[in-house]
C-alpha cells in the first residue's frame, strides 16, 4: 500500500504521466459564470464512459448554441486531467471532422494521445501515419514517443526518440518520456544513461526530470542516489521543491526499513503545503502516516484537511477510510463513513467497500452484510466488486453454499468493474456447482469472469483497493 501511495505521489507531480481523476462531481472553472447554463456543466456530470457524448454536443446545437472550438478545446484538457479519456476522444473526433476544422500539430498531438489513451497504441500508429507530413511536428513526436513510453513499447519508443535525435527535436519533455520508461520497466542503468545523456546535449532538467529518478532510485531503495537527487533539488533555487519529493523521499526511507527517516520527511513536507495542492497533499500525508503506524498523526492530518479545504469529496475520504483500515482502527472507520454518508456526496461504492473488505478478513461477515443489506435499502446497487468480498471470505471459511449464493448476486449486478476473483475461489465454486449438478451457473460465471482471473502469489490473497476518482477544485487551465 505504502508503494501504491509512493506512485501515486509521483504521479501527481509528473506533467507526463499525470494520472488525475475521472469526475462525477467536477466544479466549473472560474472563467464559466455559475449560473450559466454552459456547455461544460452538461458533459461534466456524465461520468459513464459507456455514455457518448456526441448527442449532448447535438442538443446544443438543436437548441441554437454555438460550440465555441477554443471552449470545447479547454473542456477536452479538462476531461483528459481526469482520466476521461473516451469523452474527451469524442469530443476531440466531433472537432476534427467539422466543417471548416483545420488540422494543426497542437490539435493532430492531442488528438493522438486521446486516441492512444482510449483505443490504444496501434490506432494511435495508424492515425500517425495518416497525418501529412507537414503536420507531424515536434508536438505530434513527443505525443507519439509519449504513447510508446506509456505503453513500455521500449524499441518502438528508442526507434522514435532516435529519430527525433536526428531530426533536432529532442526536448526536456521527450527525455523526461525516455526517463519515465526506463523507471517504469526498471532499466536504471538507461535512465541513468540517458539522463546523462540530456546533461551532455545542454538540455535542461525541469521538475518531472528530477522527480522521475527521484521516484526511481526511492522505488529501488537505492538510498545514496535518492538523496543526492533530493539534495539537488533543495539547492537549485529555481526548481520550487514541493511537498510531494519529501513525500517520495520517505517512500524509499520506508522501502528500506527506516521509518524515523521516514517520519523525518513527512514532517518536512508538511512545510511545503500551500494552495491548491492541500488537497492531494493531506491525503498522501494520510495514506504515508498510516503505512509507519502514526495513527495520531493521521487523525491531525485529517482534521487539518477538514479545516483548511472548503470541502472534502470522495478523494479524501478514501485516503482517511484506507489508513483507518490499515491502522486496524475499525471503529474509527466507520465514524468516518457515517460522516461521508450525510456529505451527500456521489456515492461510490468503493469506498464502503474498504470497511465491508476488513469486515470480511477479520470474519465478521454478518456485520458486512447488515451493512451492505442497509445500503441496499438507501437505494445504492452494490457492484459486482462487492459482492466478490463475500464470494472470498466464504470460501475461505468453506461455507461454500453462501459463496456460491453470492457468486450469483456478483454475476447478476450491472457493475462489473474493478471486479477480481482469486484463481483458487474460482475453482472452489466451480467444482462446488458442478459437485451439485448446476452445470448451467457453472457456464455462466465461466463466461462473466473469463478475463476477471486473478492469479494471486499466496492463496485468498487481498487486492488492492480501486482508486476513487473525483475532483474536489475546478482545474480548468
Amino acid at each position: 500500500m505504502m508503494m501504491m501511495a509512493l506512485v501515486r505521489s509521483y504521479k501527481q507531480s509528473n506533467s507526463i504521466c499525470r494520472a488525475l481523476l475521472y469526475s462525477t462531481e467536477t466544479n466549473i472553472h472560474q472563467n464559466f459564470k455559475r449560473n450559466d447554463d454552459n456547455l461544460y456543466r452538461r458533459i461534466s456530470p456524465v461520468g459513464d464512459p459507456n455514455i457518448s457524448m456526441i448527442p449532448i454536443l447535438d442538443q446544443w446545437e438543436k437548441e441554437g448554441k454555438t460550440v465555441i472550438y477554443t471552449q470545447l478545446f479547454l473542456i477536452i484538457k479538462t476531461l483528459r486531467k481526469f482520466n476521461r479519456f473516451t469523452h474527451a476522444f469524442q469530443l476531440s473526433e466531433w472537432m476534427a471532422n467539422r466543417k471548416g476544422s483545420k488540422l494543426t500539430a497542437p490539435s493532430a498531438a492531442i488528438h493522438l494521445d486521446l486516441l492512444s489513451k482510449a483505443q490504444g497504441v496501434e490506432q494511435a500508429e495508424q492515425y500517425f501515419n495518416s497525418l501529412p507530413d507537414d503536420v507531424k511536428k515536434l508536438q505530434v513526436y513527443s505525443a507519439l514517443l509519449n504513447c510508446y513510453a506509456a505503453t513500455k513499447a521500449v524499441e518502438k519508443a528508442e526507434a522514435t526518440a532516435e529519430k527525433m535525435k536526428q531530426s533536432g527535436m529532442m526536448t526536456t519533455l521527450s527525455y523526461n518520456s525516455m526517463l519515465n520508461l526506463y523507471k517504469k520497466i526498471g532499466d536504471y542503468e538507461k535512465l541513468d544513461k540517458i539522463h546523462q545523456e540530456m546533461l551532455d546535449m545542454g538540455v535542461p532538467c525541469d521538475k518531472p526530470t528530477y522527480y522521475i529518478r527521484l521516484s526511481a532510485y526511492a522505488l529501488t531503495s537505492d538510498i545514496e542516489k535518492m538523496e543526492k537527487v533530493l539534495k539537488n533539488m533543495e539547492s537549485n533555487s529555481n526548481l520550487g521543491i514541493d511537498w510531494n519529493a519529501y513525500v517520495i523521499a520517505s517512500g524509499g526511507y520506508i522501502k528500506s526499513g527506516l521509518p524515523d527517516k521516514a517520519f523525518e520527511m513527512l514532517k518536512k513536507s508538511e512545510e511545503y503545503i500551500h494552495g491548491n495542492s492541500k488537497g492531494a497533499a493531506w491525503e498522501n500525508l494520510i495514506t504515508t502516516y498510516a503505512s509507519i503506524g502514526k495513527k495520531d498523526d493521521v487523525y491531525r492530518i485529517w482534521n487539518l484537511y477538514k479545516t483548511s479545504w472548503s470541502k472534502v469529496y470522495n478523494r479524501g475520504y478514501t485516503s482517511i477510510v484506507r489508513a483507518l483500515v490499515r491502522l486496524n482502527d475499525i471503529d474509527g472507520a466507520e465514524k468516518v463513513l457515517a460522516e461521508w454518508e450525510s456529505q451527500k456526496l456521489s456515492f461510490d461504492f468503493r469506498i464502503p467497500n474498504m470497511l465491508i473488505k476488513a469486515y470480511c478478513t477479520k470474519g465478521l461477515l454478518v456485520k458486512a452484510e447488515a451493512y451492505v443489506d442497509r445500503l441496499v435499502g438507501m437505494g445504492k446497487q452494490p457492484p459486482a466488486s462487492t459482492w466478490v468480498l463475500f464470494v472470498t471470505a466464504y470460501t475461505k471459511d468453506k461455507e461454500m453454499e453462501k459463496a456460491v449464493e453470492m457468486l450469483k448476486k456478483c454475476v447478476a449486478a450491472e457493475d462489473m468493474r474493478g471486479c477480481k476473483l482469486d484463481q483458487d475461489v474460482f475453482t472452489a465454486c466451480v467444482e462446488y456447482l458442478k459437485e451439485n449438478g448446476d452445470l448451467t451457473m457453472v457456464e455462466e460465471i465461466e463466461k462473466v469472469f473469463k478475463d476477471k482471473i486473478r492469479v494471486p502469489l499466496v492463496s485468498f490473497a487481498e487486492s488492492n483497493d480501486d482508486e476513487v476518482e473525483e475532483s474536489e477544485s475546478s482545474l480548468m487551465k
